[in-house]
């Protein structure tokens, strides 16, 4: 036996049905402060320390990371420019 039953309604009035409580208020808040931080965050990182905090600490410069990329494309990888 199969029953389907079609309900419609909001999110709200579905909330207010089950007797869970309303946290919009609750959310548009933290979403606000949430926002708000990220914003302060992104405004105080300039883009040397941006780079410094993304790339790992091995690598001090992007002339490293090309020399990387490189030699794992023509086969040197883990050999010295003498060995190459």
């Amino acid at each position: 036996m199969k029953i389907k039953l079609d309900i419609d309604c909001t999110p709200q009035e579905a909330r207010t049905f089950f007797g869970l409580p309303d946290v919009e208020k609750m959310q548009e808040v933290l979403m606000q402060e949430i926002q708000a931080k990220m914003m302060e965050n992104i405004k105080s990182l300039d883009p040397e320390s941006m780079m410094k905090t993304w790339m790992p600490t091995g690598m001090k410069n992007l002339d490293e990371m090309q020399n990387m990329f490189w030699s794992s494309f023509t086969g040197t990888a883990g050999k010295s420019d003498k060995d190459a």
